[in-house]
């Protein structure tokens, strides 16, 4: 359809809308029936045999079935028809591959998840109200309501625009942005980056806003149809991820080469080849992890859910590991540090103080409406921006009514607000045929553009310094203070520069933005935790400093910046001094990615947080960029890590405890896996180094495997939060996930676990299998090496003891536990299952013994807490990052 070559008006009588009440939502739903959700396809996922068939791609399950198949071929020949082990491999082999899948199906459920819950969103208007509704639920026939950042998820037609300019150059690769128009018709035959009318399916609006009506959707739009055979997204892996392939890789190629070295002790000691050729693969599968990547997968998709729920959605998995190391986070001041309940309280005119129902307080108030993009909602609230919301309620209060002040003077052409200009310009036309230009914005760029007063003087240097030194007054109150000024003209300036000289000063209108409660408490957990608190806020720069005094973030020898200042300084001296400042006050957006690398380049991991298109450059600069979610941009979402769906400093506090926490659960599950690996590594090669029968079938490390490698893993992996963690100094960046002594540990817990499995092995060898067959021994061995791993779990769940940290905290730890010991014992006491796994039903004392062994790690990690404890209690705690304890 030639939308573009149609006049607005054809357009939505053709869709059949409506331009002021838009879409009824029982239309609505017809048409998503009708049209399809409005969405790119993509490509169709693999079914679940296809996932359970890639499965048995691992190499090292290659090798398995090859030497199942071995084992199968070698009973037929030699006519034993000992057929249980290849069966019961392959059996184990598929309970893996079908684990496998439920791991991975679990995984891809939770991203979806995240997905749906960062989806971007899209304000219609629907049944004659504005509506923000998810992007993919928009339909032919809505009308859009469009403002400067929001990227644009379909193709429309403009109704209505002001200073509209569209980013296209996704589509059309041109870099510059295009002037829209809605008045215009296109040829047919024009091309897309001609079609100055339409907006289109990625388009960002870099300025102005706009009412369109949406006409294409889904794959119909022009970015669909490039899309039709294009679908390359994948779900990347994190640093952590491959850091974990990277050590299963080395760990496999030891695994493998100690294998080797065991096979060929086996035939030194004349052990069947096959025998020995089975236990040697058997052990290198069970030692090797190779469904770490899927676990840690699954428990950071858990905790980014867990953290979703707590009002922080993260974007980008990697985001996770970064959080758990920020020690500093740079703040916006409104709406994340403050309430964004702005209030107009006080009035100053070039005479003085002013009433709000005084007639220069209702002119100036009512000039501040027409400037202005808020609107009143039916329910008596306003919509838009905070602070224009609250100076229309004013001159509503004080009996001025928007719809009524654009009737009488029309608005003609707008130039928006810009973080540069930080001010934003109107014209309306007046009963008498000249025009009125309005310009509100920040005192102190507005002020050079006055040449009088509304008191009738002209704009002296002595009455400038006086409104400065109201201004000042004003803002060291914490109040945020806007300027108003306007003059009257007989024809439309082409240009903002050209309208926006020779006004009249009017008013500086003073209104507040309480704190958050919680924020507080929040500003004083960072200083706990390491982490320095830092407002970043275009605001006056004595706003900001009363602000930050009240909240806690600026005190003491803490100093404050402007944006002014901030150009005087050197980038190595801003390096060097960067921890000493605490506000930062007048800031351009520039000026946000400057401070981000300053403390980036001092070492510091920073959290940046945003709203606007102009804050998209720091939200990339920094190691996690968190948009705000109500009222931040599309721009700014699409560059962030992590949205705030309640646009709350805390909750940015809470992420980092959350990560923290998910980040610490990875660490336990990657020790408990590599650790009980090694066990079983150790149990096998010792015994052959001492020219020993093997402990262990293959069977047996097959089993145990599959019981401790599963539910134990991902139970430690969803561990609560400790209640301390925003008590510990971040995590350094440069650490890998085993400092710290942890791969010591591993190594010393594994040998641990491996000695007491052996000596399972020797007790039942020499005590109860009386010289022969070492079938008791293999039993004792085969269940104290299972049930080591499943307690040593409860080692790994916290760095305090489990009876003082909550042995019952975890009941999915607790619940794994007692399946892993029905498994195991089954297993063993049933004779069916025990001939299988080549065991023998165990006696009461031979179980005593067992648990006995079993508890061992539990006692002596639970002496070595306790020692801990007493010799680190009395110390003070290190938890400042050194570079800038002194700021804290």
């Amino acid at each position: 359809m030639d939308w573009h070559a149609q006049s607005s008006a054809d357009v939505i009588k053709t869709l059949k809308t409506n331009e002021r009440n838009g879409l009824s939502s029982a239309e609505a739903k017809k048409r998503l029936e009708k049209y399809g959700k409005n969405r790119l396809h993509e490509p169709k996922k693999p079914s679940l045999f296809a996932k359970f068939i890639a499965q048995f791609s691992d190499f090292m399950v290659l090798i398995l079935l090859a030497a199942a198949g071995v084992s199968f071929v070698t009973a037929i020949i030699e006519g034993t028809g000992d057929f249980i082990d290849p069966i019961m491999i392959l059996l184990i082999v598929v309970i893996n591959a079908v684990t496998g899948v439920i791991q991975e199906n679990r995984a891809e459920k939770a991203i979806e998840a995240l997905k749906r819950l960062s989806a971007p969103h899209a304000k219609v208007i629907r049944d004659g109200k504005e509506k923000s509704i998810l992007s993919e639920e928009v339909v032919p026939g809505d009308i859009l309501v469009l403002e400067t950042g929001d990227i644009l998820c379909c193709d429309a037609r403009i109704i209505s625009e002001a200073s509209l300019k569209s980013e296209e150059s996704s589509l059309t690769g041109e870099a510059v942005p295009s002037e829209k128009s809605a008045n215009i018709i296109c040829e047919k035959s024009a091309p897309i980056g001609d079609r100055h009318n339409m907006l289109f399916s990625t388009g960002i609006i870099s300025s102005g806003n706009a009412l369109a009506v949406a006409v294409e959707t889904g794959m119909r739009t022009q970015v669909g149809k490039i899309a039709k055979m294009i679908n390359d997204e994948e779900s990347p892996k994190t640093p952590l991820q491959k850091s974990l392939a990277k050590t299963g890789k080395m760990l496999g190629i030891g695994a493998i080469a100690i294998c080797i070295i065991i096979f060929v002790l086996g035939l030194l000691q004349q052990i069947p080849p096959l025998n020995m050729f089975m236990i040697s693969i058997s052990l290198a599968v069970a030692a090797i992890p190779e469904g770490l990547p899927a676990v840690v997968t699954i428990v950071l998709a858990l905790g980014i859910k867990k953290m979703a729920a707590r009002r922080a959605i993260v974007r980008r998995m990697p985001a996770v590991e970064t959080l758990g190391r920020a020690n500093v986070i740079c703040s916006d001041k409104t709406g994340t540090l403050t309430q964004n309940r702005m209030t107009v309280t006080r009035l100053e005119l070039p005479k003085g103080s002013a009433s709000f129902n005084s007639p220069e307080g209702v002119f100036a108030l009512s000039l501040c409406t027409l400037c202005n993009n808020s609107r009143i909602n039916s329910d008596g609230t306003a919509s838009g921006d905070p602070t224009e919301g609250a100076l229309v309620l004013a001159a509503l209060k004080a009996g001025r009514k928007k719809e009524k002040l654009e009737q009488e003077l029309p608005r003609v052409k707008e130039f928006p607000f810009d973080s540069t200009r930080k001010r934003m310009t109107t014209i309306h036309k007046l009963k008498n045929g000249g025009y009125r230009i309005i310009t509100k914005g920040a005192p102190d760029m507005l002020l050079p553009l006055c040449s009088a007063s509304s008191d009738g003087r002209g704009m002296t240097e002595i009455s400038r310094k006086a409104v400065i030194s109201k201004n000042e007054a004003m803002a060291s109150d914490a109040l945020r203070v806007l300027a108003v000024a306007y003059r009257d003209t007989v024809t439309i300036p082409k240009t903002a520069d050209e309208a926006e000289k020779g006004l009249i000063f009017t008013a500086l209108i003073g209104m507040i933005d309480p704190p958050r409660p919680e924020a507080k408490h929040a500003v004083a957990r960072c200083k706990t935790a390491g982490i320095k608190p830092v407002m970043i806020t275009g605001d006056h720069i004595a706003t900001a400093k009363a602000i930050a005094k009240d909240l806690g973030i600026f005190s003491g020898n803490d100093k404050a910046m402007t944006g002014v200042e901030l150009d005087k300084i050197s980038d190595e001296d801003l390096k060097r001094n960067i921890f000493s400042y605490s506000v930062f006050a007048r800031v351009s957006p520039e000026h946000k990615v400057r401070i981000v690398k300053a403390f980036r380049s001092a070492s510091a991991v920073v959290a940046m947080t945003g709203d606007g298109v102009n804050d998209a450059p720091a939200l990339k600069a920094a190691d996690i960029g968190c948009a705000m979610g109500i009222t931040g941009t599309d721009v700014a979402k699409g560059a962030a890590d992590m949205i705030l769906t309640d646009d709350n400093f805390s909750t940015i506090v809470e992420a980092v405890s959350e990560g923290r926490g998910i980040y610490e659960n990875i660490k336990k599950t990657v020790h408990f896996l590599l650790s009980s690996n090694i066990g079983e590594i150790i149990t096998v090669f010792t015994a052959f180094l001492l020219r020993l029968p093997s402990p262990l079938f293959a069977i047996q490390l097959l089993w145990v495997n599959l019981v401790t490698d599963s539910l134990p893993a991902l139970a430690l992996g969803v561990e609560p939060t400790p209640q301390d963690i925003m008590e510990r100094k971040p995590n350094d960046a440069k650490k890998s996930l085993f400092a710290d002594g942890m791969i010591f540990n591993i190594a010393i817990e594994g040998c641990f676990i491996g000695a007491l499995s052996f000596l399972a092995f020797t007790i039942g060898r020499v005590f109860f299998d009386n010289g022969g067959e070492p079938v008791v021994g293999r039993t004792m061995t085969f269940a104290s090496l299972s049930l080591c791993q499943l307690i040593h779990a409860f080692n790994i769940k916290s760095e305090q003891s489990i009876f003082k940290g909550g042995l019952f905290t975890n009941p999915k730890l607790i619940l794994s536990f007692i399946i892993g010991v029905i498994m195991q014992v089954s297993v063993i006491s049933i004779p069916a299952l025990a001939t299988i796994f080549k065991a023998v039903p165990l006696s009461p004392v031979q179980w005593l013994i067992v648990a006995g062994l079993s508890f061992i790690p539990l006692v002596v990690v639970e002496i070595e807490k306790f020692f801990q404890h007493k010799t680190t209690k009395h110390k003070a705690p290190t938890l400042i990052h050194t570079k800038f304890k002194s700021t804290l």
